[in-house]
């Protein structure tokens, strides 16, 4: 009988590890998620993660595939979705019609800390594809722990 107990409980251990490093499937009609992190005000930087999303929802569309992609913003990467001082503002309104599979997350705590610094609330792109998380750095957790694929351009 103990031998019976111990063989199941070990079986039962390598199905629950099985399970646990499978990607959650979000049930959502995408078949691949990924997300990007920007935290450098670097416009090349930007472009990066900008023409790396582009490129994986190009692959995955040519296969039949979509993909859906986040880009999370924080610290001095928070600049890129600023609507006075983003170096690929212009970019942005074209890309964001052009790949609706594709959304920006702008850190919530960076803006609180911009806020005190500059006296007043830094605005913000104003786009449905943009929208404001209590946390950068969480919010890449939270994806992870939902089985999307991390980049950091």
């Amino acid at each position: 009988m103990r031998k019976f107990t111990l063989t199941a409980l070990i079986a039962a251990a390598a199905v629950m590890i099985g399970l646990a490093a499978q990607p959650v499937q979000a049930g959502d009609g995408f078949a691949h998620h990924v997300v990007f992190h920007v935290d450098e005000n670097d416009a090349a930087k930007m472009n990066l993660a900008l023409n790396n999303a582009a490129n994986v929802s190009k692959y995955y569309a040519a296969k039949g595939k979509k993909a859906q992609i986040e880009i999370v913003t924080y610290g001095p990467g928070l600049h890129m979705l600023r609507a006075d001082t983003s170096p690929v503002k212009q970019r942005l309104e074209s890309y964001t019609l052009e790949f609706d599979n594709v959304s920006f997350a702008a850190c919530g705590n960076t803006l609180k800390g911009m806020t005190k610094k500059e006296g007043k609330a830094p605005p913000i792109i104003q786009s449905d594809k943009v929208n404001v998380v209590p946390s950068g750095v969480v919010q890449l957790m939270i994806r992870q722990d939902q089985g999307w694929h991390y980049i950091r351009p």
